[in-house]
């Protein structure tokens, strides 16, 4: 399929990153995205924006969406009436019931689902870096090996489709624990009369150190929260997990406060679509 042409709907933080990583290994991409400014923003990778999803999937290979949750993606997907029997690349965050609502339309519409949501954000995106949790056909492995391969630094193929979804939960409840546990001890350290640097500097270099929470503790640190994992969107996600647990009959009892946290925050900050993730240290404030 390196030849093949890919029809990305969903050109925001995440999507655009993929384009250019698809553009620049010369796979011929067609794109539209809600906000018609995002789309029209990426011409100079040499792709194509078009007004309509319908528009848009003309012609194309592969679809490809990057949506903000399951009930976007079937929207976008049936207004785009996709012909039957095209590979509908699932790239969005849906959860474990939303991947069963989007196999359900896929059957319906006769199309080949290949689910696959990504690890990583912005700048993995932007770099092709991204990990790849890809479940469906197994004839789809060889035949999309050139798209993700673009798009990602390696790919895990998790079984049928959906069981990527059900791999991304599990991986995303490790982030939140991560984001979550850093925030609140910055915070305590904070609290405690402590400067917080110094808890990353203990941390630094030990088998307790992790990239990711050097990288939010500094923004926490900052009070400075650039998107790269936009805090709405990890709070739906800790929302998909927390229903995840619950279907899988494991206990709720850790993500439900990371969801309360990030509500919290989501609640107190004046703009919760314009900052990152580490934001969610603004729901750990106690306040009169």
């Amino acid at each position: 399929m390196s030849n093949s042409t890919v029809a990305v709907l969903g050109t925001g933080t995440m999507g655009a990153g993929m384009v250019r990583s698809l553009r620049r290994e010369g796979i011929p991409v067609r794109m539209w995205n809600r906000d018609g400014s995002k789309a029209a923003a990426l011409t100079d990778t040499g792709a194509e924006a078009f007004g309509t999803a319908a528009e848009a999937v003309a012609g194309a290979d592969v679809v490809l969406t990057m949506l903000f949750d399951a009930d976007s993606a079937i929207e976008v997907v049936r207004a785009a009436d996709v012909p039957a029997g095209t590979v509908w690349l699932q790239t969005s965050t849906v959860g474990v019931a939303g991947i069963e609502q989007v196999a359900e339309v896929a059957r319906e519409l006769d199309l080949v689902l290949v689910d696959c949501p990504v690890l990583g954000t912005k700048a993995p995106a932007e770099q092709g870096q991204l990990v790849m949790l890809a479940s469906g056909p197994e004839e789809q492995r060889t035949a999309l090996a050139p798209l993700l391969d673009a798009m990602g630094r390696k790919t895990i193929w998790a079984g049928e489709a959906g069981a990527g979804s059900r791999l991304k939960m599990a991986c995303n409840a490790w982030l939140i624990s991560i984001s979550v546990g850093t925030a609140q001890s910055i915070a305590l350290a904070r609290g405690l009369g402590v400067d917080p640097q110094l808890f990353l500097d203990a941390v630094d270099g030990g088998p307790m150190d992790t990239p990711y929470a050097r990288m939010k503790g500094a923004n926490m640190i900052a009070g400075e929260h650039p998107v790269s994992f936009g805090l709405t969107g990890a709070t739906k996600d800790a929302v998909l997990i927390q229903a995840a647990l619950q279907a899988a009959g494991v206990s709720d009892r850790f993500d439900a406060a990371a969801v309360e946290t990030m509500q919290l925050a989501v609640e107190r900050l004046p703009d919760p679509g314009a900052v990152d993730l580490s934001a969610l240290i603004v729901g750990l404030e106690l306040r009169d």
